[in-house]
């Protein structure tokens, strides 16, 4: 590998990455906005896709401040190349350029705060403004207030606003605005639960500044979410989205399949390149294969050594209480994907937080905005089919099923007890099986939330042995013999007998003995393992599981 090359991982701020790391040239997203551009952009990406470094690459080329050093750092890209009309554009324009990713409080007086602390310094880099006639007195106390961090909470709302009137009139040139991350507030809202107070107070500053403001040039907003206008672009008409499912802007963020080439090229290792689309690609933005820029970046960074990089659920949990609360056929689709199949659902492009629990489809429209689903083919506007999604590449998929997965069943971190529950059940331990079962009932915080429905212990159950697969087969209500079976778990290469689980609910734990009898003479009577003859696969484990409140009971027999 050739080591003069070192990667940016963690870098966003454009200058740095231009002295000192590899980059791969993204400035035609500069040409593309001076050709043409709405009032304001937003552009939603997964976490860690390379939304803040390209809003940093737009503050550098157009910000009048140190414009001719600046220049420099545009020297052989693509958007010198495009020619001069393109770079006379540079250095030319007052730029606002602010990241609201740190806005992450637990109340609503600390989000306020963080607030007050993001306009402080932002207004800071332009203190200039105070000098001479061009505020007059009250304007300068009000640019004062904001300095020293007195400003009022309403003022606050207003305040992004009222530095665009100050800049245009001090540079006449209309102003261009930054928001980098602009729902990580309204996120950290929803998981503390001062969403109504969040979404007031960001409906007030965003649309003061990107509504029928005659000093903004234009806008571009970057974030993981869309927000729908009911909820916070209140009454915005010029909003244009490029977005994960609606497409749009598809190569400004990620790498694409000729970038990624050419970067195995330059690292000295271009036979890696299948390993790289194996690991890292799968994005479908619009007929577009873009690769996760995090992952590849990480990748080449640790000598080539292929692993899974990028994380995600950890910062999401609406994210976890959705799949926390999936419906069993959900639960069955998302063990599904795992196996490579695909998932139709219908997508919510605009979210309004207080009605996604509402929408049964919102889970699959969550995956596919943080990214852990892609895109395989689109909605049809004309006949309303449903758009249809699958894992995007073998990154992800290890993902799925460590943090999808996990979440689904609700065992969050335990993977010990995982461990030794899925040992039991492999080794025909059906006592331990039992208790280890039964512990993980005891830990079900919402379990009183579910009726002790059998839907519900199935749910449970398959999401526990998803982590099985790939070295597994975990199949669900599957024909075999005369009936279906509820869950049946079919070795791999070199992998212990396989099992068949068959679930019944009872009354009383009194009852959960014969209940789990005749969930084993239905195994049985109905030849549920006539599927794993048919494989050529010796008799497995058969477990008859009775339920009933946050109790099990286990019968078993070879």
């Amino acid at each position: 590998m050739k080591q003069h090359y070192v990667m940016p991982v963690g870098v966003d701020d454009f200058r740095q990455v231009r002295e000192k790391y590899y980059y791969v040239d993204k400035t035609d997203f500069i040409r593309t906005l001076i050709d043409g551009h709405a009032a304001a952009t937003l552009i939603t990406r997964p976490r860690r896709f390379g939304k803040t470094l390209a809003m940093s690459m737009l503050y550098y080329f157009f910000t009048m401040k140190e414009a001719e050093r600046n220049r420099a750092l545009f020297e052989g890209t693509e958007v010198e190349a495009a020619g001069e009309r393109y770079m006379a554009e540079q250095g030319t324009k007052p730029v606002v350029f602010i990241s609201l990713k740190d806005i992450k409080q637990p109340h609503y007086k600390g989000m306020v705060e963080m607030f007050g602390s993001a306009m402080q310094d932002i207004y800071y880099e332009f203190v200039y403004l105070m000098e001479g006639d061009v505020l007059p007195p009250h304007e300068k106390k009000y640019f004062q207030s904001v300095l020293d961090k007195t400003a009022s909470e309403v003022d606050l709302q207003l305040s992004l606003k009222k530095l665009t009137v100050f800049l245009a009139r001090y540079h006449q040139k209309s102003v261009l605005v930054l928001i980098d991350e602009y729902d990580s507030p309204i996120q950290a809202a929803w998981d503390n639960d001062y969403y109504p107070a969040a979404i007031n107070f960001m409906r007030n500053y965003l649309s003061s500044v990107l509504k029928s403001n005659p000093h903004l040039d234009f806008a571009v907003l970057t974030g993981v979410l869309r927000i729908a206008k009911e909820s916070i672009f209140s009454s915005l008409n010029n909003l244009k989205v490029a977005s994960v499912a609606a497409g749009g802007l598809e190569e400004v963020m990620g790498f694409t399949h000729a970038e990624i080439e050419q970067m195995a090229k330059d690292f000295g290792v271009p036979e890696k390149y299948e390993e790289i689309k194996t690991w890292y690609d799968g994005y479908n933005f619009s007929g577009k294969e873009i690769y996760n820029p995090w992952s590849v970046v990480s990748y080449f960074e640790n000598n080539c050594q292929a692993a899974a990089y990028w994380v995600n659920t950890s910062g999401n949990s609406i994210l976890r209480q959705l799949l926390e609360n999936a419906t069993t056929a959900q639960t069955e689709e998302l063990t599904g994907l795992l196996h490579g199949n695909t998932v139709s659902a219908e997508l919510m492009e605009g979210i309004i937080y207080s009605d996604i629990s509402e929408n049964s489809d919102a889970l699959y429209s969550m995956l596919l905005n943080t990214g852990y689903l892609t895109m395989v083919d689109y909605p049809d506007p004309y006949t309303g089919d449903d758009g249809t999604m699958r894992i995007p590449n073998w990154e992800i998929r290890t993902l799925f099923k460590k943090e999808v997965m996990r979440h689904l069943s609700g065992i969050g971190s335990d993977s010990k007890m995982l461990k030794k529950l899925l040992s039991s059940l492999l080794a025909g331990n059906a006592a331990d099986f039992e208790e280890k079962l039964s512990g993980f009932l005891q830990a079900m915080a919402s379990f009183y939330d579910t009726g002790a429905k059998e839907s519900f212990y199935h749910g449970l159950v398959l999401g526990l042995l998803a982590t099985l697969m790939p070295r597994f087969e975990v199949l669900s209500n599957r024909e075999s013999g005369y009936g279906r079976f509820d869950i049946a778990i079919f070795p791999g290469k070199n992998q212990t007998a396989g099992a068949l689980l068959e679930f019944k609910v009872a009354e009383s734990e009194a009852d959960m003995p014969q209940r789990a009898k005749e969930a084993l003479a239905q195994i049985k009577e109905n030849d549920y393992a006539a599927e794993f003859q048919r494989r050529g696969i010796s008799e497995p484990w058969k477990y008859g599981i009775a339920f009933c409140g946050k109790k099990c009971h286990i019968e078993r027999k070879v």
